[in-house]
């Protein structure tokens, strides 16, 4: 098992397993939600400190801290609007490529742009 699905598995073992699990089903690319709408989900209220500090919502990870960053990273999220007022949130799915670490081909395919013209010359003589 590699480092990135050990990863996986752990969140989704994690304090914050059923916003991961909710993550990962959701259809659309972004999830527009509230404070008191993702404590319904995740079973328990959120910490004094999710309404006190916006680095609270960051989508930075802490290893061996329990964090919700965690479960939307691992869902391939990331949060891309906090509210603090209004208590609301706002997530959108990560590209591709950095949810799991897509290759250079992946992100910038080659694509055919047709044959060579066969009057097209790279010879010297022919540029000058």
């Amino acid at each position: 098992m590699n480092k990135e699905q050990q990863y996986r598995q752990k969140t989704a073992n994690g304090k914050y397993h059923r916003l991961y699990t909710h993550l990962r089903r959701l259809p659309t690319r972004e999830w527009k939600t509230t404070f008191s709408e993702l404590e319904s989900i995740i079973g328990f209220p959120l910490p004094p400190s999710a309404r006190l500090h916006r680095s609270w919502w960051s989508n930075q990870t802490v290893p061996n801290r329990r964090s919700p960053a965690h479960a939307w990273n691992a869902a391939g999220w990331e949060t891309a609007e906090v509210d603090m007022d209004a208590e609301a949130l706002l997530l959108r799915r990560k590209p591709a490529a950095a949810a799991h670490g897509a290759s250079l081909a992946e992100i910038l395919p080659v694509h055919s742009a047709g044959g060579w013209p066969e009057n097209l010359s790279l010879r010297r003589e022919d540029l000058y």
